[in-house]
């Protein structure tokens, strides 16, 4: 068997891009993947055309050989762009070489642990009275792990403002609130979207009584381990890092110096399923839990399916069904939520579709928020 063609697909669904990636064999057996770079799919799909030229012709079996040769071929290995590029085209053989062997993917990684991958959903009223009314019926639906985002006080109609000090006491204020609303059952945490300082971070968590939280995500950019390390030794909330990671050497740090508790993995950025069964064997060594990262479309899910069947220390799978759901017309066959996580398919592959006569939509160019504050300086979305 021999990889015939590999196909990039920047499609507009929803809210912004997927890039999709298809490879194709010469006995007719393919596989889909996903890259996980929102907001610079050109970029990826520029990488995955240069893969592409050297892979044609290969075995698409030889999976972890192929990974090797796509992360060492260049004088510039790693980064986000390019293991977003190897994401995708990883994810696909795994795909495609289930199908041909006839069984669901996680069984190509050691078989399933569990029938069912639980999830944990994210608030979508801003912070205030609503918010607690939700979470508390969330709760009450089954979820029994609840994630929020930031508040902000009134902005003026600028909805790029952000001033990080408002909001953190702000929304410490809230959160407070909503714990003492639902009480010591369900596990509540927010995801800051790295938006704050150490110092402000700290200020954050030390707002709350004790308890109040059961994780903080993503508090203070990666970039700089020691950072984490100072704010590790300021507040005992846990933190989950991680989805920014674009390999198992990025998460080092994080993993042996004991700065993450949970670890945030998106697996179509830190190199799909080859790299990602590695973090998990690291991340079970110290005893942390995965908490995969999941913005993405269905073959992200799907394939985020078939990672939690398939390690030991799996926490909650991120769940975005609720937010928005995925055209039926280009997915056709794709996840579907049952209750408050996922049954772990049966059917050879990832156990997603997709329709490619309807991807022939044009590119939209689509960015994230270029926050600012109010002395016109950009800060971190």
């Amino acid at each position: 068997m021999k990889i015939t063609d590999i196909l990039c697909y920047p499609v507009w669904e929803g809210i912004r891009n997927l890039l999709l990636v298809k490879v194709k064999t010469d006995e007719g057996y393919y596989g889909w993947g996903e890259s996980g770079v929102s907001g610079r799919e050109l970029a990826v799909q520029g990488a995955v055309q240069h893969y592409r030229e050297f892979l044609l012709g290969r075995d698409p079996r030889r999976i972890g050989a192929l990974w090797q040769e796509m992360y060492r071929s260049q004088y510039f290995e790693g980064g986000r762009i390019l293991t977003g590029a190897i994401s995708a085209i990883d994810i696909a053989l795994h795909d495609l070489v289930a199908k041909k062997l006839g069984v669901p993917v996680y069984q190509l990684l050691g078989g399933a642990h569990r029938d069912y991958v639980p999830g944990f959903v994210t608030t979508r009223s801003p912070m205030g009275p609503e918010l607690v009314e939700e979470v508390q019926a969330l709760y009450q639906d089954g979820w029994q792990a609840i994630r929020t985002t930031p508040g902000h006080p009134d902005t003026g109609g600028d909805k790029d403002l952000y001033e990080p000090r408002e909001s953190l006491a702000f929304t410490a204020e809230w959160l407070t609130k909503v714990r003492e609303a639902v009480g010591s059952g369900p596990v509540l945490g927010i995801d800051y979207h790295h938006r704050l300082s150490v110092a402000e971070a700290a200020s954050f968590c030390q707002r709350m009584p004790p308890a109040t939280l059961d994780f903080i995500e993503e508090p203070i950019r990666d970039e700089t381990p020691a950072a984490y390390t100072t704010l590790r030794q300021m507040t005992d909330v846990p933190f989950a890092i991680g989805e920014e990671f674009p390999s198992k050497w990025a998460f080092l740090p994080y993993i042996e110096q004991g700065l993450t508790n949970f670890s945030r993995l998106d697996i179509c950025n830190v190199g799909g399923f080859t790299e990602a069964m590695k973090v998990a064997g690291w991340s079970e060594a110290h005893y942390i839990d995965l908490m995969p990262h999941n913005p993405l479309g269905p073959i992200s899910t799907a394939a985020n399916i078939h990672y939690g069947a398939a390690v030991p220390n799996y926490a909650w799978l991120e769940v975005r069904a609720l937010e928005f759901g995925f055209s039926d017309d280009i997915f056709p066959v794709q996840p579907q939520l049952e209750g408050t996580g996922y049954t772990v398919p049966t059917e050879p592959g990832l156990g997603v579709e997709v329709n490619e006569a309807v991807l022939g939509e044009p590119f939209r160019f689509w960015e994230a928020p270029h926050l600012h504050r109010r002395d016109g300086s950009y800060t971190n979305w």
